[in-house]
């Protein structure tokens, strides 16, 4: 198998990828020490959310989910190296379906705990039954 790539595949490289023909050490640390960085910075943009009160008090838990896509796309595309290669279908698949997965456990659990919590007898009236 050639370590070439061929010339489509060239320039659909990640941010923190390197073409095998120019892969060496200091390269391929360089790219772990941008997405390094990228994830602190991040981290602490999420922590200075929550501590501050430039941001409207509604608003916090958009602006803290809007930081944690954010540093689920640095981590897929810095450590995981997921790109839109063909040779990365494989990776995008199992990545849906991890998410369709915990997507239907936790809207399932939602809906069986509303559910429950709509057709359970208030506990008002299980105290009174209990005198």
């Amino acid at each position: 198998m050639s370590n070439h790539l061929p010339a489509h595949d060239r320039d659909d490289l990640t941010p923190g990828a390197i073409a095998p023909e120019q892969s060496r050490v200091p390269d391929a640390i360089r790219g772990y020490v941008i997405g390094l960085a990228l994830s602190a910075l991040l981290t602490a943009a999420s922590l200075y959310v929550l501590h501050t009160n430039l941001i409207w008090a509604p608003a916090v838990p958009i602006a803290l989910a809007t930081l944690a896509v954010a540093q689920m796309g640095v981590q897929l595309v810095f450590f995981l190296h997921l790109t839109t290669a063909p040779d990365n279908t494989n990776n995008v698949l199992a990545l849906a379906f991890g998410i369709l997965i915990v997507a239907l456990v936790i809207g399932g659990s939602l809906w069986i705990m509303a559910h429950l919590n709509h057709n359970m007898v208030p506990m008002e009236q299980v105290l009174r039954l209990q005198r």
